[in-house]
């Protein structure tokens, strides 16, 4: 060949001296395919997760605690303005549900503010130990309708007539019972706040026994 230099193979490197040097394939060597075989060897050194099937395309699988809030989350979370009222009644209807029977039960602490404390225990117990009219003024009442609308003059009269006795023997079951109430509240509470305990008494007194809530805890003549 001219110049005298030795010939050049496929493969090889060779310099001035002619002597085989570096190989061309380590020389051209694409920096690429080193990184991703560092890569390739660091990620799999590591447990692999089995991904989440919730889990999007692409992105880390959480953990199983995070996953469960994101899904009871996604559960609170209401789709629209109907729905979120829909759950609104549902949890008020489930809040009732639970207290009315709390009151049936006599739990106090699904008790309202109204039925809570000593002073108003004593109360229902005093007003459900007596006899009272006006817990029977509501069959009265539609006896007395009834016989208001018979064609008849004398039934008539007869049902205003028993508007004025029931209405009479009420006020004054009324007036008894806030008197004998009353002292016998400051008896027993002598520091305790009494103020709507009379008015507390007349309401429960109005109601018939067995629809009384909460329940009725002591008998008929039993001194509480």
């Amino acid at each position: 060949m001219s110049g005298g230099l030795p010939p050049i193979f496929p493969g090889t490197a060779r310099d001035l001296c002619g002597e085989d040097t570096v190989p061309l394939g380590l020389v051209f060597r694409s920096r690429s395919k080193d990184e991703q075989a560092a890569e390739s060897t660091a990620t799999a050194g590591q447990p692999k997760q089995p991904r989440d099937p919730q889990a999007p395309k692409g992105r880390p699988t959480p953990k199983r605690a995070v996953a469960q809030s994101q899904r009871r989350a996604a559960a609170l979370t209401p789709v629209s303005r109907k729905e979120a009222a829909k759950r609104q009644r549902e949890a008020r209807r489930a809040e009732l549900g639970k207290q009315r029977e709390g009151l049936a039960k006599g739990d106090e602490r699904f008790f309202p503010a109204r039925d809570r404390g000593p002073v108003r225990k004593f109360v229902r117990d005093y007003v459900d130990s007596r006899f009272s009219v006006p817990e029977f003024f509501l069959p009265l009442a539609v006896i007395i309708l009834v016989l208001s609308t018979m064609p008849s003059p004398t039934l008539q009269n007869i049902s205003q007539l028993l508007w004025l006795c029931v209405i009479v023997v009420m006020i004054l079951d009324f007036v008894t019972l806030s008197f004998r109430l009353k002292k016998r509240l400051r008896e027993r509470f002598p520091d305790e706040n009494l103020r709507g305990a009379v008015p507390y008494a007349l309401m429960r007194s109005l109601q018939m026994r067995r629809l009384r809530l909460p329940k009725p805890t002591v008998k008929r003549g039993e001194r509480p």
